[in-house]
């Protein structure tokens, strides 16, 4: 099996999942394959309510997609400052992995959509890197020889990418933000070539 980086994502209004795609595309101009996955919705007592297979889009992650790869991007629309509760319901069924150390020594970066500007992109990015430092991962951020950081008027944090998806969910993703979504995935890619 070749390495690829897993690009596991949760999307609900369609923002997060175009930063997933951005993502994966900076991990191919890495040089890496990219596997892209996301997570099913779940009901108010956090059962799995979505059928097993998705009708659209990438199929749901598996724990052995996670197990076997050489990085990982994490990205969830922003929920209270908080990734979404899908998101963090797939890390929690993830302790069999930790038991193993099947994730230590590999980089995982984060990203995220919010529909305000200071709606706590910064603390779902940060919320979103605890479960994988408990896993031993290396986190990787965005330095600001990524231009962008510093033009940019909407999403962008050294953190991970954000975007600003605006009150009704609509704005699309800005030159910064795309660039951004892209620098990660590069960066993800390096990180695990060199790291492995």
């Amino acid at each position: 099996m070749s390495a690829y980086i897993l690009v596991l994502y949760y999307s609900r209004g369609g923002a997060t999942a175009d930063m997933a795609r951005l993502v994966v595309r900076g991990v191919e101009e890495g040089g890496l394959e990219a596997r892209l996955r996301t997570v099913p919705e779940i009901s108010a007592n956090h059962e799995a309510t979505a059928p097993p297979v998705p009708g659209d889009g990438p199929p749901y992650a598996s724990l052995d997609d996670l197990r076997h790869c050489a990085g990982l991007a994490l990205g969830s629309p922003t929920r209270f400052g908080n990734m979404a509760a899908p998101m963090k319901h797939f890390l929690d069924s993830t302790s069999g992995l930790w038991l193993g150390g099947a994730l230590m020594g590999k980089p995982a970066g984060v990203f995220t959509s919010t529909s305000s500007l200071h709606g706590g992109q910064e603390s779902t990015l940060l919320s979103m890197m605890l479960p994988l430092l408990h896993h031993g991962m290396v986190i990787c951020g965005l330095p600001y020889s990524e231009a962008e950081l510093l033009s940019t008027t909407t999403g962008g944090t050294p953190y991970g990418p954000s975007h600003l998806a605006g009150q009704d969910s609509k704005l699309p993703l800005s030159d910064e933000e795309k660039a951004l979504c892209k620098a990660l995935g590069r960066r993800l890619a390096g990180l695990a070539s060199k790291l492995a």
